[in-house]
């Protein structure tokens, strides 16, 4: 392809993933922080099957590490009045919680008394 062929393609391609964007958008199934997008079905899934279809997407569950990427999961938590699975886990240590891979968590906003595992952290 020529450099002008090369251009329009990528301008084409461009526009339509911002109308798709967009239209996500309208459907409240994305939203960002950062650099990063959070992303949403809307629909009920167990924490593996959960786990499963972000990787099938290129992606990975959510797991906020800052304020801001706290907000673009509670958006949807408010939203879709549902609780949210995350990317962490109970460590060996009881009340201690650590990434998916095992890695500390650096970045948490609990509410108060929790975490509890009931579903209000």
């Amino acid at each position: 392809l020529t450099g002008n062929e090369n251009g329009d393609i990528i301008q084409q391609l461009a526009y339509r993933i911002s109308r798709l964007e967009g239209v996500l958008r309208l459907n409240k199934m994305i939203t960002e922080s950062g650099r990063k997008i959070f992303a949403t079905s809307g629909k009920t899934a167990d924490f593996d099957a959960t786990v499963e279809k972000c990787r099938e997407a290129g992606g990975s569950i959510a797991t906020p590490r800052n304020p801001g990427e706290n907000d673009a999961i509670l958006y949807f938590v408010k939203y879709f009045n549902t609780y949210a699975y995350l990317g962490i886990k109970q460590s060996l240590i009881p009340g201690k919680f650590q990434l998916l891979n095992g890695a500390r968590l650096s970045y948490t906003n609990w509410y108060s008394n929790e975490p509890s595992g009931q579903g209000e952290e």
